[in-house]
């Protein structure tokens, strides 16, 4: 491996945050980042070498990324996997992650599939097409259940729950496409795994505990608050996961730490199998992720330099946590859209160990993600509360 100025181009589908991040990091390794966003001006424009105006899904917009860069990536699931794999064979540039694991995760109902497959734990899930299927999935897997669009959901957007046969019309007509259900899983606590795919193998940041309000991951908590022997199966899981994905780079593999209450079937009598497991899969997302973002100040190697340097070939850095962290996403807490004005940032400048991430997006939205904040010390639980005494003095209002 050899170092050269300039040094080789990354090229990134997509231009938020995440691009940005993944922008600030791949400078220190020598890398040119260059994506593409359907707005003129994304929040990844200031950090990154140069932005390719076009929608994700955009032939003429992905070939001439394709065409200035070395490696190609995504930062979001919205691109498309067909033309990605078109400019790839016309170009040579390759793509990582793979775009069949992309196609395979687009869908719900075929990720879920795939990983069953595998012997993946899931949540219980069948397919729904009409009402009738809904009806017959909340009477074989018992009320009330989740029901998920299967492609377009992020952020706890695409999810609905039905509480019963009286509120299947309600929850079809929110999701207003395909779909599949899945029982409503009696989970301790949600949690997650940064894995990472490289060259030369597979490696896993340490389990996080992720905390979400109004289906919006709002907090993040590393270590975890939970056992040894829950970690341990957390991170066995992730690297289960990640041998049936295709492609270098890094995911986020969401779980659920289940309670007791799963030992026993519907009827009460029996004992599932997949209460051994003590952990299921959620959903994976095959880029770098929210549930990451300590990694930037508590981890040797942050998630968004793993990724670029998976997707290069790169050696992998260590997974090693320097220090317990605690993430707070800062989420617009406005009723109708306006510019963005963060006000008491000066809070969070002034407290030691705390670090602010602040993604350049010009406008608020209600519950749009505008940041973060990461405080790192010697006590998770201890930082949990200072870090929501700061996010309670932030406003846009």
């Amino acid at each position: 491996m050899e170092l050269t100025t300039p040094g080789p181009t990354l090229g990134v589908v997509g231009g938020g945050q995440l691009g940005r991040m993944l922008g600030e990091a791949a400078g220190p390794l020598g890398v040119s980042v260059i994506c593409s966003d359907p707005t003129p001006d994304p929040p990844a424009a200031t950090v990154v070498a140069d932005t390719i105006e076009g929608e994700f899904d955009d032939y003429d917009t992905l070939l001439a990324l394709a065409e200035r860069a070395d490696v190609l990536t995504y930062e979001i699931e919205l691109a498309d996997p067909d033309t990605l794999e078109r400019v790839s064979e016309e170009t040579g540039t390759p793509v990582h992650p793979d775009p069949g694991t992309l196609r395979t995760i687009q869908d719900k109902l075929h990720q879920n599939q795939a990983f069953a497959e595998a012997g993946i734990p899931l949540p219980e899930f069948r397919q729904v097409d009409s009402a009738k299927d809904l009806h017959a999935a909340g009477e074989e897997l018992g009320w009330p259940v989740m029901v998920k669009a299967r492609s377009g959901g992020y952020d706890g957007r695409g999810n609905t729950p039905c509480s019963g046969p009286d509120d299947v019309e309600r929850a079809l007509s929110e999701i207003a496409g395909p779909a599949l259900v899945e029982e409503m899983v009696p989970f301790e606590r949600e949690l997650a795994v940064i894995g990472v795919r490289g060259a030369d193998g597979t490696e896993a940041f340490p389990v996080t505990e992720t905390v979400h309000e109004e289906e919006i991951l709002r907090e993040l908590v590393c270590p975890a608050r939970t056992s040894d022997a829950v970690r341990e199966r957390a991170h066995e899981v992730a690297l289960d996961v990640l041998d049936e994905l295709d492609g270098r780079g890094v995911y986020g593999i969401e779980l659920f730490e289940v309670s007791e209450a799963l030992a026993s079937d519907a009827s009460g009598e029996g004992t599932d199998p997949r209460a051994e497991d003590e952990i299921l899969v959620n959903e994976v997302a095959p880029r770098p992720h929210n549930s990451g973002h300590w990694t930037i100040e508590g981890a040797v190697t942050s998630q968004f330099e793993q990724h670029v340097r998976a997707t290069m070939g790169f050696p992998l850095g260590s997974v090693e946590q320097r220090d317990p962290s605690v993430t707070s996403n800062i989420l617009g807490d406005v009723d109708e859209p306006e510019i963005a004005r963060l006000k008491n940032a000066e809070t969070i400048l002034e407290t030691p160990r705390a670090h602010l991430h602040w993604y350049g997006k010009r406008e608020v939205r209600p519950l749009r993600k505008m940041g973060h904040v990461t405080l790192t010390g010697d006590d998770a639980v201890d930082l949990l509360a200072e870090a929501r005494a700061l996010r309670k003095g932030l406003t846009f209002r």
